[in-house]
């Protein structure tokens, strides 16, 4: 039975917010769709105080933003995406196109096959995320995705130097200086200088996801991927300081992040609270961490490992961080969530930054039914057939003639029907005539 120590909003708080976002957002991409370029630039203004005279970098404005970051930052950056393209290629590695004879004659197969466009959104806002740039434009690079789109907004009126030479390193054709709603509805629905990509990848603040969610069918997407959600599940195997600071590591993000403690030790539930309220006095991003603690930060106490467990699957979080004394139990068990970080050695920060795994991952609960991006999510498997013999096609006919006269489809009974009289040399009357 779990036990409620802390809440943070009510259901039904939560939803009003997303209402609120639902709406602005319909408002934004309406306005995108009509106008074109002219809204991107009236946005852009408003909410970034940007507007240039074009919002896609040449080659000299991206090496002169390259210019800009130091050795040891381009270096922090090459070390980093090393590991993610290493993982990424396993990946693309894993997934092979088959071909086989499932019946004599009969060959069945499919392909993988990259989407020929793909929006890139790197978020902005409070933090420059670097490493978002890794995530998404690389792992299409890997994926062989011809033409990548990389969009971030600006940063005290230019571009944001270490995002620039992240994206460009990572494989991107255009970059652009764009964010928020404005960035997403811009590659998403093209105007008059942008052109429209077949899909939208990448993290962003509940604005941005909200335009995703709302797009999506026009365009494909990842997944939804808004405000950053962290759950820690713990035991008395580890102390207060490491599940505080590593609540606080994510809900620093922004105002609506979740940051909760699922823990059978009552000890440390209480131990951890109190360690929070002293990190968040000398905490420097205190004041957006405090918030988000205050609003969605949750401390649940279970009576036993199956009920964390349980509560752990219902959250659905997109990071869970294990540290009890059976992490492996956890990681076979576990089926509804993001990414795990098993064990008090690794955090959700290696996977946010550098060790290698994809942190763009799912949230609000989308962890039920489906996992972060990856390099498959820019390759569509699509299949084919061929019959190689006269007696197989006539062979499969007749199957088929059947089977669509028992769902009442006479054309599609024909389509059979034809090459059984064809190729199998059978006078089969015409699909529904009469006996």
């Amino acid at each position: 039975m779990a036990e409620y120590l802390k809440r943070g909003k009510t259901v039904g708080e939560r939803a009003a917010d997303d209402a609120k976002v639902r709406a602005t957002v319909e408002g934004i991409l309406a306005d995108i769709e009509t106008r074109g370029d002219q809204a991107v630039r009236d946005l852009s203004e408003k909410f970034d105080k940007y507007a240039p005279e074009s919002f896609r970098l040449n080659e000299q404005e991206i090496e002169a933003a390259i210019s800009k970051v130091s050795p040891r930052d381009l270096e922090d950056i090459q070390f980093a995406q090393a590991q993610i393209r290493r993982f990424a290629e396993a990946q693309r590695a894993s997934m092979v196109d088959i071909e086989v004879e499932t019946l004599p004659g009969v060959i069945l197969g499919h392909k993988n096959i990259p989407v020929q466009s793909v929006g890139c959104y790197v978020p902005g806002g409070k933090f420059p995320m670097v490493a978002a740039a890794h995530m998404s434009v690389l792992t299409a690079s890997v994926a062989g995705v011809p033409r990548i789109v990389a969009s971030a907004p600006p940063q005290n009126g230019e571009p944001h130097p270490a995002i620039v030479a992240a994206m460009h390193m990572g494989g991107a054709h255009e970059i652009y200086v764009l964010g928020g709603v404005q960035a997403v509805g811009a590659m998403a629905l093209g105007t008059e200088t942008i052109d429209p990509v077949d899909m939208l990848v990448g993290p962003g603040n509940a604005f941005v996801a909200e335009a995703k969610r709302q797009l999506f069918g026009r365009v494909g997407i990842d997944l939804f991927a808004g405000p950053t959600e962290t759950l820690v599940v713990a035991d008395d195997t580890v102390d207060a300081e490491l599940c505080a600071t590593d609540l606080l590591g994510q809900a620093e993000h922004g105002y609506d992040s979740p940051a909760v403690l699922v823990t059978n030790s009552r000890r440390l539930a209480e131990d951890t609270m109190a360690e929070i309220d002293r990190l968040l006095t000398i905490l420097p991003t205190a004041s957006t961490a405090s918030v988000s603690w205050r609003d969605y930060g949750e401390v649940i106490l279970c009576d036993s490992y199956d009920d964390m467990l349980k509560t752990a699957n219902d959250i659905a979080s997109e990071h869970v961080q294990i540290m009890t004394d059976r992490d492996d139990w956890f990681l076979e068990n576990m089926t509804s969530y993001g990414a795990l970080f098993l064990g008090p050695r690794t955090n959700v920060s290696y996977g946010d930054k550098v060790i290698g795994t994809n942190h763009t991952l799912p949230t609000k609960k989308a962890g039920r039914y489906t996992g972060g991006l990856w390099v498959g999510k820019f390759l569509k498997t699509h299949t084919y057939q061929k019959v190689l013999s006269d007696e197989a096609s006539s062979m499969i006919g007749e199957y088929c003639s059947r089977l669509c006269i028992l769902e009442g489809f006479a054309g599609h009974a024909e389509q059979a029907n034809v090459r059984v009289r064809r190729y199998g040399g059978r006078n089969v009357p015409y699909a529904g005539a009469a006996d």
